[in-house]
């Protein structure tokens, strides 16, 4: 077991949490229990599910945690393009969003791959 504080892809992922939580502060009101709350819930679920993993007894249930991860940030990356197309960020703000979470997706797979490794 680690701290998951000292990981750079939990630090990836949670600098993107920070950055998803101030782009949709500017969502529209009728979105607050929608595509808002879907796509924060969806964020803080990478670093958690990092978080969680790292108090796990084996690195075969880290990486299960890790997989999860992976599948947050597929749903991070959809609900991403729906507010770009949507209009509620704009390019550029969809297209740095976007560099972020393409960075802590490599990380992220990158570890999974690593766990997977050393627990088979």
């Amino acid at each position: 077991m680690q701290n998951y504080k000292n990981l750079r892809v939990w630090e990836g992922a949670h600098a993107l949490v920070l950055e998803i939580y101030n782009a949709t502060r500017s969502f529209p009101n009728d979105e607050r229990y929608g595509l808002t709350s879907q796509i924060r819930r969806a964020a803080v679920s990478i670093s958690s599910n990092i978080a969680e993993g790292t108090g796990r007894g084996s690195d075969a249930d880290f990486a299960r945690f890790v997989q999860f991860a992976v599948g947050s940030i597929s749903e991070v990356d959809y609900q991403l393009l729906l507010a770009r197309d949507l209009n509620y960020v704009s390019a550029e703000a969809y297209a740095a969003l976007n560099d972020q979470l393409e960075i802590v997706r490599r990380m992220t797979i990158a570890l999974l791959k690593k766990l997977r490794a050393r627990s088979s």
